[in-house]
C-alpha cells in the first residue's frame, strides 16, 4: 500500500468526506502520482499549498504525501502549463512522485475538527453545531457546519479576546464592538475561514471567524452582535500542529514506508496567512 493510500485511509476516519460540502468544495485525493517515490516516509501538512510551501515540501526527498487543507485544485484544468501557478504545482508534485490530499470542509465539520478546535480555546461551555450533519458517520454524531459555543458563566468580551489570542498565537485581532462591547458574552457563533454565510443567520453575542464582508459586519453590529476576526487562515493553521498532526501520527504509528522506515508527520514552517501587520 502506498503512503498516499495509508494517509487517505486515516484521513477518512479523522475527517470523513461525507461531511464535506461538495456542492462547491473539492476534497479528497487531488493528485495521485502514477510513480510514487518508494523511499518516502513523511507526510507534510499545510493550510495553503503555495509555490513556496511546495518548494519546502519537495526540498525533503522523504516527503511523499502532502495534506493541503485548502484544495490547490479548485477549478477545472484544460491544460497543464508552467505559466499557470496551480498547474505548475500539480506537475511538480507528480514529477516528484508526491500525492496531494485535501480535507477542507470535512475537517471543518467533523468532530474534533477545525471549528471544535476554535471552540476549545474559549473556556468552559457547551458546544454544538450550528447546522447539524444529516446522517453523520459513526463517531461523528455531533458533526455539522459551524459551532455555537455557550459559556457556563457569561464572560467579558475582553476576556474572550484574550483567550482567542492565546489559542491562535496572534498579538492583534480585528474587533467590532456592539453596544460599546460592555455586555457579557454568553454565546459565540464560530466559523473558521470565511464565516459570513454560516454566521449571518445565527443569533449570538459574538461572531468569531477569520473574515467577513464589511456589510455583514455592519449587519451583525446592528443586531447587537460583536465580531472578532483573525484573518482567514489564522483560524485554521493552529489546528494542524495541535490536533491533526498528533492524531494522524498516532494512526500511522504502526505503519512503515515501502523501505521499512517509520512514517513521520510534519507541518510546514513556511505556510502563513498572506496578510500581515506592518
Amino acid at each position: 500500500m502506498s503512503l498516499l493510500s495509508k494517509v487517505v485511509r486515516c484521513m477518512r476516519t479523522i475527517a470523513p468526506l461525507e461531511l464535506a460540502d461538495t456542492t462547491w468544495d473539492n476534497v479528497g485525493v487531488l493528485v495521485e502520482p502514477p510513480y510514487p517515490s518508494p523511499q518516502c516516509n513523511k507526510v507534510f501538512l499545510t493550510i495553503d499549498l503555495t509555490p513556496q510551501v511546495l518548494d519546502e515540501a519537495l526540498s525533503d526527498p522523504k516527503v511523499g504525501t502532502i495534506v493541503s487543507y485548502h484544495p490547490p485544485i479548485f477549478r477545472s484544468m484544460k491544460r497543464l502549463v508552467q505559466a499557470d501557478v496551480k498547474q505548475d504545482i500539480v506537475m511538480k508534485a507528480i514529477a516528484k512522485g508526491v500525492g496531494i490530499y485535501s480535507p477542507h470542509t470535512a475537517c471543518d465539520n467533523c468532530v474534533d475538527g477545525v471549528n471544535d478546535w476554535l471552540a476549545s480555546g474559549l473556556g468552559k461551555g457547551i458546544v454544538q453545531p450550528i447546522v447539524p450533519a444529516v446522517n453523520p458517520p459513526e463517531g461523528h454524531e455531533q458533526a455539522g457546519t459551524g459551532r455555537l459555543f455557550t459559556y457556563d458563566d457569561p464572560t467579558p468580551l475582553t476576556t474572550v479576546i484574550d483567550k482567542i489570542k492565546e489559542l491562535t498565537g496572534l498579538p492583534f485581532l480585528r474587533v467590532a464592538k456592539a453596544d460599546n462591547g460592555d455586555r457579557l458574552i454568553k454565546t459565540v457563533a464560530i466559523c473558521a475561514g470565511s464565516g459570513s454565510s454560516v454566521l449571518n443567520p445565527v443569533e449570538a453575542d459574538l461572531f468569531f471567524s477569520g473574515e467577513m464582508g464589511h456589510h455583514d459586519v455592519l449587519a451583525a453590529l446592528a443586531n447587537g452582535t460583536n465580531v472578532v476576526l483573525c484573518e482567514h487562515s489564522n483560524t485554521e493553521r493552529g489546528y494542524l500542529s495541535t490536533v491533526l498532526r498528533p492524531k494522524l501520527q498516532d494512526m500511522l504509528v504502526s505503519e512503515r514506508s515501502a523501505e521499512g522506515d517509520a512514517i513521520e508527520v510534519v507541518v510546514s514552517k513556511v505556510d502563513k496567512d498572506p496578510l500581515e501587520i506592518m
